[in-house]
């Protein structure tokens, strides 16, 4: 017998617990089968990008800690190299090893709490997000030593970092890198194999990889669908040339593909790390810039690797000491745009997962 049922349209948020921030799905079901999806954004808007028109290229630094707010420290880089692209302005060679250590700790720290946070998805409420928080608390202490901060960093500055790393810096770092190899392995032992991870993410939310390319999907999520793009090899930036590091790529586009390749690139940003340790030279930190820097009239983009993608910033400078514009690319917005795609035809209790292992923060979708 066939049982004829009436579609209906399910609210999700947009204060649901499960949606990485304030963000609504519009779900439009066939009994548990979703049929359509409509994400609902605009709950968060700050007007980010107009506040940085009217403050000085300087003066916008703290606001970028509060974009993807798991990733300021990247924030952070990505507009003070799209303001030197605009002002011409070269960075010593010790501020940008500190920039790439800064970077990569991000990575490792943002990867953390998305695996953490893609369990919790899944039905492992807790026990999994607090393994990963115990690493990240190391890197927050990194972090905290070097700029007093735990979460919003304000570290970078237009032509190099706020101040040289503290003594006790090198030899913390030095002692993390020793641990977190262990700890990789540990989330390896239990989660690569695991049968309910597999079974709730194996072959769940597909994004091939032509639909990645055509949705502009960045970072882990494109890496996912078999598309070797990475900035850090794709468009040099900063001192990235001088380390040896591979770009792991997986072939299948689904969820447990999305969480395998954040660990990858936890292993690749130790690589990394390491290097930057054993070659990071001495010399000033901080090229002198003007406090009300008044770059050249013109155009500039610059873009970084974040954790989550392709993060950039496109500045119009008409010579005075704040942009005329400011508009940013968010690899949290980007990556949404393909989760109607991946959720049609999957049940409700999948679309949590797949929408936990694109990894989004919704302070850089609402900007």
């Amino acid at each position: 017998m066939t049982l004829y049922t009436e579609p209906f349209v399910l609210n999700i948020g947009p204060a649901h617990p499960s949606t990485h921030g304030v963000f609504r799905m519009k779900a439009t079901m066939d009994g548990e089968v979703i049929v359509a999806l409509e994400p609902v954004f605009g709950y968060l808007h700050r007007g980010v990008e107009k506040l940085c028109e009217e403050r000085t290229f300087s003066g916008i630094i703290p606001l970028t800690d509060r974009l993807d707010y798991l990733g300021s420290m990247t924030n952070n880089f990505a507009y003070v190299v799209a303001v030197e692209k605009l002002g011409g302005i070269k960075v010593p060679e010790r501020a940008e090893f500190i920039r790439v250590i800064m970077a990569e700790l991000m990575r490792i720290s943002s990867h953390l709490c998305s695996i953490g946070f893609l369990l919790n998805d899944c039905g492992a409420f807790m026990t999994p997000v607090l393994y990963t928080l115990r690493e990240r608390e190391k890197i927050l202490d990194l972090f905290d030593m070097v700029c007093g901060q735990r979460l919003t960093y304000n570290y970078m500055r237009i032509g190099g970092v706020s101040q040289d790393l503290p003594e006790e810096f090198l030899p913390a770092l030095n002692n993390f890198l020793k641990q977190i190899p262990a700890y990789i392995e540990e989330y390896e032992k239990l989660l690569k194999d695991n049968e309910i991870l597999q079974a709730r993410t194996k072959g769940v939310g597909i994004l091939t990889r032509e639909m990645a390319v055509n949705s502009s999907a960045a970072g882990p999520v494109l890496r996912a669908s078999g598309v070797k793009w990475d900035l850090r090899k794709a468009d040099l930036y900063s001192v990235y040339d001088r380390f040896e590091f591979d770009i792991p790529t997986f072939e299948g586009g689904d969820c447990y593909d999305r969480y395998r390749m954040r660990i990858e690139e936890m292993w690749q940003s130790v690589r990394i790390l390491e290097q930057a340790l054993k070659y990071i030279p001495e010399g000033p930190v901080q090229e002198k810039v003007p406090r009300l820097f008044k770059p050249p009239v013109g155009e500039a983009y610059g873009a970084i690797e974040g954790p989550k993608g392709e993060l950039g910033f496109y500045l119009v400078s008409d010579g005075s000491i704040a942009p005329y514009r400011c508009r940013i690319r968010a690899p949290s917005l980007l990556n949404l745009t393909a989760l109607r795609e991946m959720s049609i035809g999957w049940k409700i209790a999948d679309l949590m997962v797949i929408f936990g292992s694109i990894d989004i923060c919704m302070g850089e979708v609402d900007r």
